[in-house]
């Protein structure tokens, strides 16, 4: 299966904040320009999925035209807890650190791990590939994105979140990324 992982615009937050499962919108003006621009990288006809977070299903709603996008709830980032809307400069730097020695376990904010969220991930990869489709186009979020491209790899939940929580990404909003294969500029 050809898998075309796109990720949202970028969304209407102050610098600074931590976000994750926080639905927060893009400025039209900006969904219709990535749009555009992606348009005609992606392929007609294709299975379109989204996020439910309107920063991705606006996106995928504007690519799919009279398609609608299948959402799903698996394709979600990360959930910050009580993390969510808060400055990083305000996280106590203990909860920060404690993150920090144990990225894949640790529930920031109380929220979800990141092995938590790769396991919802590779079970959406899963059910995927169940159907059969030549291609599908996947509109997510950079985490879900990390985690989707090491589910192309083969890698197990906990494999999934040691590799993605290795290290940063490197995934533009807007951004696309082909599996298999590379990032796409557009």
């Amino acid at each position: 299966m050809q898998l075309y992982l796109v990720r949202h615009p970028q969304p209407l937050v102050g610098p600074g904040l931590c976000y994750g499962r926080t639905d927060l919108a893009v400025a039209p003006a900006e969904t219709a320009r990535v749009g555009a621009a992606l348009s005609n990288a992606l392929p007609a006809g294709a299975a379109l999925f989204s996020s439910p977070l309107q920063r991705c299903l606006d996106l995928a709603e504007a690519l799919g035209g009279a398609a609608a996008p299948t959402c799903d709830a698996r394709l979600a980032e990360l959930d910050f807890g009580n993390w969510e809307m808060q400055s990083w400069e305000h996280i106590a730097r203990a909860d920060i650190d404690a993150w920090a020695a144990d990225v894949v376990h640790y529930r920031p904010g109380g929220g979800e791990s990141v092995l938590h969220m790769a396991e919802r991930v590779s079970a959406f990869y899963a059910d995927l590939a169940a159907l059969s489709l030549a291609r599908a186009i996947v509109v997510c979020h950079a985490g879900t994105i990390r985690l989707l491209a090491e589910c192309g790899r083969g890698a197990t939940a906990l494999q999934m979140a040691q590799r993605a929580a290795a290290q940063p990404h490197r995934i533009a909003y807007g951004g696309l990324l082909l599996l298999p294969g590379e990032k796409v500029d557009v």
